[in-house]
């Protein structure tokens, strides 16, 4: 396993300099860019029909899967001028520029990355173990064989695609309350019948992930995307909502570490 990252301060941001591709692929129509920077990005648009709170989710556990040694695309702010609803032919496409219109969120894009394939690749343990502790920890429901969000690039495992994790602060006000909910969901893990050091992993992750840092990645989310979210309270009373969460679930993660295992008993 690599070495857990030092507590991120701040993202780069970059402008969008030219639309390549839609990537029709995922439901919320994704689109392949090239930035000032040079480098393409997967762009995931705020105006997309998953609602802003996606884009927070995907940076929150981005940041969390980096602070625990995981290998994560960089994460970017990418400004979106509102010229590029202008010219794009496809009605779909032009609406979803103009509602993104500002700042949203891209993923450095991973040039030859093919799909995790169990049947084809094993991942070690520790590394399986490490990955099934944080969706856990976020209630990531999107990490099934049917739909991986993992990628082998250079014959390493990277973790992309985490919008629909985080799915109760949906459920408004209190969401971040109790941390001791279940997440049955974790039998359907592609990985889980790789994650034997669970135990493991519970301990590197509270070591990984102190108040400190939490509170340092829930930072990174800007203040428009709290309060164009629907929600009433301010931003920085959102923020604690986030930590609370995080905190929360840490604190009963003995919980959910052993609905893990015992779901990992019952596949093997």
């Amino acid at each position: 396993m690599p070495a857990a990252a030092p507590t991120p301060v701040d993202l780069r941001t970059v402008d969008v300099t030219r639309y390549v591709t839609p990537l029709r692929e995922g439901g919320s129509l994704p689109a392949l860019v090239e930035a000032d920077d040079g480098f393409l990005y997967v762009l995931k648009f705020r105006g997309a029909g998953q609602g802003i709170k996606a884009l927070v989710a995907e940076l929150i556990v981005g940041e969390l899967a980096r602070a625990l040694g995981l290998r994560v695309p960089e994460l970017v702010f990418c400004q979106l001028d509102e010229a590029f609803g202008r010219t794009e032919p496809d009605e779909e496409i032009q609406d979803l520029l103009r509602a993104s219109t500002g700042r949203n969120l891209a993923l450095h894009y991973l040039s030859g990355a093919i799909t995790f394939d169990a049947l084809v690749t094993t991942v070690e343990p520790e590394l399986a173990s490490l990955v099934v502790w944080l969706d856990c920890l976020t209630l990531n429901v999107d990490r099934t064989a049917r739909n991986t969000n993992l990628l082998m690039w250079h014959k390493e495992l990277w973790l992309i695609d985490h919008g629909a994790a985080l799915y109760v602060h949906h459920a408004g006000p209190g969401w971040e309350r109790p941390g001791h909910r279940p997440f049955a969901q974790v039998k359907d893990h592609v990985l889980l019948p790789r994650a034997a050091e669970l135990a493991a992993a519970d301990a590197r992750g509270h070591a990984c992930l102190t108040p400190e840092r939490l509170r340092a990645i829930v930072a990174l989310v800007p203040d428009e995307w709290l309060t164009e979210a629907g929600d009433d309270a301010p931003a920085e009373q959102q923020r604690a909502a986030y930590v609370q969460f995080l905190e929360n679930r840490l604190a009963a993660s003995e919980t959910f570490v052993q609905e893990a295992q015992d779901a990992r008993k019952a596949l093997i």
